[in-house]
């Protein structure tokens, strides 16, 4: 159970195996470095129930490694119709797995889904692509875009840019400016603690 003084904030792709628990460690360092554990819950869950109860796949979890990250003790799950309740935020990876979350959510609910990329401060990709099917650079490309999305999120959920600055400063991850070809609309849900 999240204590009701709790940001919670869900990250979701399909499997819960790559993108989203990728989402969770390195939010969840980032709240912990900030010492914001206390009023912030992170957690991640997939569409689909592919791989329920399984770790990370490894090529998510040895790109999370060489940057500090660990997700190894995460496991799999699957969204239920409670987490639209349990979560302030509910942020798919893509568009596929955010039109899953809309046909599950309770209408009181759809002010809290939106996508995770919109957060990015030096990207202009509306997705995460899923590396599940290409080689381990992908997963590399990931979590840099995750990173940024992250850092942006935060700021956004706090309400204070000077916290980004401040993992600006202690990060060691230079970010790539890459971008996509996808030209849909991006969703930022408006969030403040």
């Amino acid at each position: 159970m999240i204590p009701k003084e709790k940001t919670s904030i869900l990250f979701v792709c399909m499997g819960n195996i790559c993108r989203s628990p990728t989402a969770e460690g390195v939010m969840r360092r980032y709240v912990e470095e900030l010492g914001l554990s206390d009023s912030i819950f992170v957690d991640s869950a997939g569409t689909h129930d592919y791989h329920v109860g399984e770790a990370p796949d490894p090529r998510a979890q040895a790109a999370a490694r060489r940057r500090g990250y660990d997700i190894s003790g995460l496991r799999a799950r699957q969204v239920t119709v409670e987490d639209f309740d349990r979560f302030n935020l509910v942020l798919a990876m893509d568009y596929n797995n955010l039109a899953a979350l809309q046909a599950w959510c309770p209408p009181a609910c759809e002010q809290k889904m939106g996508l995770l990329m919109p957060y990015a401060q030096s990207r202009r990709a509306t997705i995460v692509h899923d590396p599940y099917y290409r080689n381990a650079k992908d997963f590399d490309h990931v979590l840099d875009a995750i990173e940024d999305a992250c850092k942006g999120l935060l700021g956004a959920v706090t309400g204070d840019e000077g916290l980004v600055a401040e993992l600006g400063r202690r990060s060691h991850t230079k970010l790539n400016a890459h971008s996509n070809a996808w030209a849909f609309p991006a969703r930022v849900v408006n969030f403040r603690l």
